[in-house]
């Protein structure tokens, strides 16, 4: 389960897969609420929790949160900024039992990265938060958000990695939901940047085979077949929102048809099980009949729901990154218009919530 605390957050990223609308101070749940879900959530079968945001930091309760999720049996992951991560709240973070660290870099390079983040500073900080994490102990991912303008920066990212300390590195090419549906002529690689990027990382997986873990999300507009996104929905998880809201997936919202329960409200299984929302493309009825004869039906459980609503304007269709597809063309088209033109020339960056 990943629990969106908040959507507040320091830095200004322009891929972040923050809905455009962003959830308000005042509309975030309180801490015994965020315990309540905790504790229906393991009930309900779930084993990790990964606490997000916006900046998970940002909330002062942080550490009660973590007491909570330890209490109602969780795995805890804390995905991070590091910006608000001072050594002090890593140590009660330790001491409340916290089990891992998600770092996230914008880039190797400090100018790259806080251009990127649009926190100036926001490179160096990260450094210091990472001594901290490495001096307790902190089991570490990396979690590298990849796009054109720092995927040139692969082998020193892979490097920053091993030198950070960390366990396991998330190469992790932006997916065009949210803030990176805005900025995706700024953000896509180009198909030379991607196939350089599969051949550097299956060649680095060899090389720290057993000191470095390294996960690949490629690129989906330059696949031949959709990922199986969120492992076939309703199906392996779920995102609670930081007002309470019990999504599939982060950008289940952008389905405009589908209205979502709040966990505040209604028992979290009960969501689950029976939420039209959780329904409508569970399994595989659903799927046109070109996905229900194909061999990867059970595979990729149609690719992505979000990903076709954007492009094809319909979350029934096939997922048009897939060569199968009918809409394909509409990808291809969208790649050689923004690869081509040009035309965006700056990010338009994540903005900050209402403080009410």
């Amino acid at each position: 389960m990943l629990a969106e605390l908040t959507h507040r957050c320091p830095l200004s990223c322009p891929y972040c897969s923050n809905p455009q609308e962003l959830t308000t101070i005042s509309a975030e749940l309180e801490t015994d609420q965020w315990a309540d879900i905790f504790r229906q959530a393991a009930e309900l079968g779930v084993l990790q929790l990964h606490l997000s945001g916006g900046e998970p930091a940002s909330r002062r309760d942080l550490v009660d949160l973590v007491i909570a999720a330890r209490e109602a049996g969780l795995y805890t992951n804390l995905i991070t900024s590091g910006i608000g991560l001072t050594p002090k709240r890593l140590e009660a973070l330790n001491d409340a039992g916290l089990d891992h660290i998600q770092l996230s870099v914008q880039g190797v390079a400090p100018q790259l990265a806080d251009w990127v983040g649009g926190y100036k500073g926001g490179f160096e900080r990260k450094m210091h938060v990472a001594e901290h994490i490495a001096r307790l102990g902190f089991p570490l991912t990396l979690n590298a958000v990849m796009h054109r303008h720092n995927l040139d920066d692969l082998p020193a990212t892979i490097e920053l990695a091993l030198k950070l300390g960390a366990r396991r590195m998330e190469v992790a090419c932006v997916q065009f939901q949210g803030w990176a549906l805005e900025n995706r002529s700024m953000l896509q690689p180009t198909r030379e940047q991607v196939d350089a990027a599969k051949a550097l990382v299956a060649h680095a997986r060899k090389e720290h085979r057993g000191t470095l873990v390294i996960d690949f999300v490629p690129p989906d507009y330059y696949a031949d077949f959709p990922k199986a996104c969120m492992g076939g929905w309703g199906s392996t998880g779920l995102n609670i929102a930081p007002d309470g809201k019990v999504l599939p997936c982060h950008a289940a919202e952008t389905i405009p048809h589908l209205t979502f329960q709040h966990a505040q409200d209604v028992p979290l299984a009960e969501i689950w099980y029976d939420d039209p929302a959780f329904q409508a493309y569970r399994g595989t009825d659903w799927m046109p009949d070109l996905c229900q004869s194909c061999d990867r039906r059970d595979v990729d459980f149609g690719g992505c729901r979000c990903q076709a609503m954007a492009i094809a304007a319909d979350a029934g269709a096939t997922d048009p990154v897939c060569r199968k597809s009918p809409h394909r063309g509409l990808v291809d088209a969208l790649l050689e218009a923004e690869l081509g033109a040009q035309a965006q020339q700056d990010f338009i960056y994540r903005k900050p919530p209402a403080s009410v």
